[in-house]
């Protein structure tokens, strides 16, 4: 079985601004202007953002952010369907939250409609400085419009793209599909099946366009019967799963979307009878805790999400400090992922 290079990265915690001065060959008071968004050349701060990248820093809440997050409150609003992924994203928020005197505002949004979200979005204006939106309201037109007219800062978790009106933190979500997939190719397997996330979340789309694309360069076809939807829920993985492996000649492989999809996937071929991995292969994406609850564990694509929680954090306390400004200065924060190798994946079986 192949595995995944050893990035050079080490844990966020432990990576100083000083090493990252001293791999972008820079002072540390350089990578500090960079990181907050100070006049340096375009050549500077492409080289510090370079090693930021790849050494996965995420900078720690400066004197002056722990300063303006007295008395904040910050609000996190979510409506979404994975549990797993939302525990560790409310985990890594209160984390920071505690730790910088943050006051978080947990709202739920039970299915709202356009109408409701705009509602809702226009009375949490008036009680809190900033919000975090995660999938799926991370792409809500309507949501996002009326927190903008009312001048609060806004950052999206996990949108597939960075918007014109707010901060964005997120991965590269098609070429960790596309790293994915390429994997599953190199063990042997060419009929994969693919169980896509929510249509209304760019994300998803970016996942599948990684997976087509790989499957191209590898001169693979994608057949239509082979891709079925899914919604990141549990029970959405049942049921596309039960399609594909319904097929007259069944995928040796499924990649499914989110870790919740992949452990349903892995449910339905035990209920089948196939050994995972010997007779199916499954993968997930997130490395959220359903990934290592169901047997066997899942591989999967780690997607940091207590880091990106510290990350809106940190974004939105300098939003707000510079929220006398004329223009807002939006960013779109990129971490890394990485490829997550577990018992669930083989060569395909000779016998099928």
């Amino acid at each position: 079985m192949d595995k995944p290079k050893k990035s050079a990265r080490r844990k966020t915690s432990g990576v100083t601004i000083d090493e990252v001065a001293a791999l972008a060959g820079v002072s540390p008071m350089t990578v500090s202007r960079v990181m907050n968004q100070g006049k340096v050349r375009e050549l500077t701060r492409e080289r510090v953002m370079r090693a930021v990248r790849e050494l996965g820093y995420t900078p720690n809440l400066a004197a002056s952010s722990l300063a303006a997050a007295q008395h904040t409150r910050i609000a996190l609003i979510y409506t979404n369907p994975s549990g797993a992924y939302l525990r560790e994203l409310l985990v890594g928020l209160l984390r920071v939250a505690s730790s910088s005197a943050i006051q978080l505002v947990v709202d739920y949004w039970d299915e709202l409609d356009a109408e409701a979200e705009r509602n809702a979005a226009r009375a949490l204006g008036g009680r809190v400085d900033g919000v975090i939106l995660p999938p799926p309201l991370c792409e809500s037109q309507a949501a996002v419009a009326e927190l903008v007219k009312a001048g609060i800062p806004v950052v999206a978790i996990a949108s597939g793209h960075l918007s014109d009106d707010i901060s964005c933190v997120r991965i590269d979500d098609f070429h960790a599909g596309k790293e994915m997939a390429e994997y599953l190719i190199r063990q042997g397997h060419s009929r994969i099946g693919f169980i896509r996330g929510r249509k209304d979340l760019s994300a998803s789309a970016r996942r599948y366009d990684g997976f087509v694309t790989a499957l191209h360069e590898a001169g693979l076809e994608v057949e239509s019967g082979l891709v079925q939807q899914g919604d990141y829920t549990y029970r959405s993985g049942l049921t596309a799963a039960e399609k594909l492996l319904s097929l007259r000649k069944p995928p040796t492989a499924i990649f499914a979307s989110n870790d919740d999809m992949g452990a349903a996937a892995i449910s339905v071929a035990h209920r089948r009878g196939l050994d995972v991995p010997r007779d199916l292969s499954v993968v997930g994406f997130d490395d959220s805790s359903a990934a290592t609850t169901v047997w066997p564990e899942l591989t999967t694509i780690h997607q940091p999400i207590a880091s990106m929680a510290n990350a809106a954090i940190d974004i939105l306390l300098r939003s707000i400090r510079r929220r006398t400004d004329s223009a807002p200065v939006l960013m779109d924060h990129v971490l890394p992922h990485r490829l997550v190798v577990r018992d669930s994946v083989a060569a395909p079986s000779k016998r099928r």
